[in-house]
């Protein structure tokens, strides 16, 4: 069987995408996939001769209904028997309706949507709602598909030269303790502050001796030189690494510090610890970190009943924001120390 698995975007969805199909090809060896996605994602998957990666250049050659449309004329030229949805967004409802055209089988998962909404606006008990990656396990269910994950690491790196000057240039002992902190993410509500990450820096330097490595995306490099401003001794990764060698990388931590982001995702496809800081968004609404439960750090529900008080980040109006920011305040350098701490044990 040969199936086209399309996810686009975004980076930690993308992410989640990888140890499912990982998992697939080896529970299922007459199985073969190829996922369209941004080819900027493709070291997060294991290629194979049963997995294909067909890049998508949304901003390209792909872009707009002519776009998908040349996106679907590249891959009709595959005999897929089933095309599965993971993304279900404009653009992927219209490549999938070519699919169609064509009577070629085309199903999609279920976001959960309603339920999400409900636990945000406390019309229905609280309660754990299935991961993203449950999810997408579900819908290859109905195909006969055999489904569960295999053992991690899902993503495998390797090393490259680009890293290994990296490394000596910044004299990166990878024998002795490294700790990566990712203070930001995309949306205000996820962040937990600058002024608590230089002190929780400072803290691991004094107590642990770890040497700290900064990660980010390319747009929080300006924020990030700012923390390394007020002490020069941490190590800007953002920025200096193709994404092969940042995952290469990641690696050789002994944990990651994150807040809700694509970080923490890559963290545990890798089968890496991280700690995660949680505010406004809640793990219950299915984007947990795989195998990393036991290292979020968080202000419980029965405390802040505001929580969850955004799905995925973006809010709506001052109250929601209003509640993100008082959920972050209250966590402190002591709880995410204690974490890290664990994690180190």
């Amino acid at each position: 069987m040969h199936l086209l698995v399309i996810r686009l975007s975004a980076m930690g969805d993308v992410a989640l995408t990888a140890p499912v199909v990982h998992s697939l090809l080896e529970l299922n060896p007459m199985l073969s996939i190829t996922v369209v996605t941004n080819g900027f994602y493709t070291p997060y998957f294991n290629t194979c001769d049963r997995l294909h990666i067909h890049p998508a250049d949304l901003k390209g050659e792909h872009k707009g209904i002519s776009g998908i449309r040349k996106l679907y004329r590249e891959l009709i030229k595959n005999d897929f028997d089933a095309i599965i949805d993971l993304h279900d967004v404009l653009r992927t409802k219209v490549l999938r309706s070519f699919f169609k055209l064509k009577n070629t089988k085309v199903l999609c998962f279920d976001k959960g949507r309603s339920e999400k909404k409900s636990l945000l606006s406390n019309k229905r008990v609280f309660r754990k709602l299935p991961h993203t990656t449950e999810r997408y396990f579900k819908i290859f269910q109905q195909l006969g598909i055999k489904t569960g994950f295999s053992s991690d690491p899902w993503t495998k790196t390797s090393q490259s030269e680009i890293l290994s000057n990296f490394k000596g240039i910044h004299e990166i002992n990878t024998k002795a303790s490294l700790i990566g902190i990712a203070p930001f993410a995309k949306h205000e509500s996820k962040i937990w502050g600058q002024e608590k990450i230089e002190i929780l820096i400072r803290q691991i330097q004094n107590e642990i001796g770890s040497t700290i490595l900064l990660f980010g995306g390319v747009n929080e490099i300006p924020a990030l030189n700012e923390i390394i401003k007020n002490n020069n001794s941490i190590i800007l990764v953002a920025g200096k690494l193709d994404l092969a060698s940042e995952l290469k990388l990641m690696t050789d931590l002994d944990v990651m510090v994150s807040m809700d982001s694509s970080n923490m995702h890559l963290m545990c496809i890798l089968g890496k610890k991280v700690v995660s800081i949680w505010g406004g968004t809640h793990h219950y609404l299915g984007f947990g970190p795989i195998g990393n439960e036991n290292l979020i750090v968080e202000i419980p529900r029965k405390d802040m009943p505001c929580r969850p008080s955004t799905i995925y980040g973006k809010v709506k109006n001052e109250k929601q924001l209003d509640c993100a920011k008082s959920a972050m305040n209250r966590v402190t350098v002591e709880m995410v120390f204690a974490k890290i701490k664990q994690a180190k044990s």
